[in-house]
């Protein structure tokens, strides 16, 4: 590309190329200019400064020639020189070349005094380190074609089915172990979901529910326990002392469950301690542990009671002691272990569920009263019978249908809400659908 060597500005003919033309020439300035990226040698730059003149060096010859006149070491002088030169522009670092390169044919033709640099030459490098830098400004970044995948779906397949087995390396032990730890893990979920939904039935074998009581055979009248202010049912065999509640008036299921929650529970329609008649109580044998109340293990032993065995009511201020005469497991259904017991004047019937953490079926525990002598009891105030048409309940409740039995599981509560019943239809759903795709999923050939 031709200049003006009084002019280094390009001809008019020049600034009027083509788009084409005028990048092909600004990959060229581009690729001069990265000639130009480093310097001359340091040696033959101090030759060139000392074979000028005083009067006809350049300031990069005159830097030259003083940093060499310094006394510093050759690679001293290299390392100045290298900054210096990197510090100049794109035009004096072509001036430092065609210096150089002036220099050079000097020496191969023969040193002139008082030789100068060719201005033509010089004016050429200093309009070709404009038109580089220009052409450094004006580059741009080629945009980033987004590529398409053109591969087959057979080639994809084969592409996961390589990175799943590792390109191949993958055997048979190592699926084997995958599957273990998949199971494993699966497993473990379901033990956690299991005991945190169903615990109850889990935990109540571990369970000694208190030892508050003393745990010696207690006697009748004996004076190692006294009647307290607060109702009581003490159980010395499997250390209970828990509190009871004769304040309920409903017998509905839901509201003894909700009264289970601060000890064991009077039944409402049967006889209290005092009275000749029975008197029924019922008491939790096992409940989720993520359920209210501190009594959900209240009678989770009561199965080891036997005939003979003893346990105690305090009731207004006095002590009641019975001594168990019959144990048996009965349906929910059968509402008749709360009426009176034939033959005898004055009993206490201690009922909870069974198996312990279920409401399968109900234990029921007797017991008759020895001390004080039932003879000085009152009468009952209770209806004289919890079953058939003619049973009287107590005010705002319900005739006795079932025997209350333990809380509603963690399940029962989580399925009874409505947001446990839409997650739940949700997922019954999803499998649903998943083995239905399954199942009638076509076979590739």
């Amino acid at each position: 590309m031709a200049t003006n060597p009084s002019n280094p500005t390009p001809n008019h003919r020049e600034l009027s190329l083509a788009p084409d033309a005028q990048t092909a020439a600004d990959l060229i300035r581009d690729k001069v200019s990265r000639i130009y990226d480093e310097e001359p040698d340091a040696k033959e730059e101090i030759a060139e400064a000392k074979q000028q003149q005083p009067q006809y060096r350049s300031r990069h010859q005159q830097f030259m020639y003083e940093l060499s006149a310094s006394g510093k070491t050759l690679a001293q002088v290299q390392t100045e020189w290298h900054t210096y030169y990197q510090s100049l522009p794109p035009e004096g670092q072509h001036e430092v070349w065609q210096e150089f390169y002036s220099s050079q044919a000097q020496m191969t033709q023969g040193p002139r005094a008082g030789a100068q640099p060719d201005p033509q030459a010089v004016a050429k490098h200093k309009a070709q380190a404009a038109n580089s830098a220009h052409a450094k400004k004006i580059a741009t970044k080629p945009k980033k074609r987004k590529l398409r995948d053109v591969r087959s779906t057979q080639d994809v397949q084969e592409a996961i089915k390589d990175t799943v087995t590792a390109g191949g390396k993958l055997e048979t032990k190592h699926h084997v172990q995958s599957l273990l730890f998949g199971l494993g893990m699966g497993f473990i979920v379901v033990i956690i979901f299991l005991f945190g939904f169903f615990n109850e039935v889990v935990v109540a074998p571990f369970i000694q529910p208190s030892r508050t009581a003393a745990s010696t055979p207690l006697i009748v009248n004996s004076t190692s326990i006294a009647a307290k202010a607060t109702p009581e049912v003490i159980i010395p065999k499997i250390n209970v002392e828990i509190p009871t509640d004769f304040s309920q008036k409903s017998t509905r299921e839901a509201d003894i469950e909700t009264a289970l929650e601060n000890g064991v529970v009077h039944y409402p329609t049967t006889a209290k301690p005092g009275q000749n008649g029975n008197a029924a109580f019922f008491g939790h044998s096992s409940n989720n542990i993520f359920n209210k109340g501190k009594y959900k293990f209240a009678f989770v032993l009561l199965h080891t009671l036997v005939p003979g065995d003893t346990f105690y009511l305090t009731y207004e201020g006095k002590l009641y002691a019975y001594k168990v005469f019959s144990t048996k497991v009965v349906p929910p259904t059968q509402v008749s272990v709360l009426d009176p017991i034939p033959g005898k004047t004055a009993t206490a019937t201690l009922i909870t569920c069974d198996p312990p953490g279920t409401s399968l079926n109900r234990l029921v525990v007797v017991g008759e009263q020895i001390s004080p002598d039932p003879a000085t009891n009152s009468a009952s105030r209770a209806p004289a019978t919890a079953t058939g048409a003619s049973s009287v309940t107590t005010e705002g409740t319900d005739s006795t249908e079932a025997l209350p039995g333990n809380g509603p599981t963690l399940w029962a509560r989580y399925i009874r809400t409505p947001i446990g019943k839409l997650i739940t239809v949700g997922l019954a759903i999803l499998v649903l659908v998943v083995a239905f795709r399954r199942i009638h999923k076509p076979k590739q050939r």
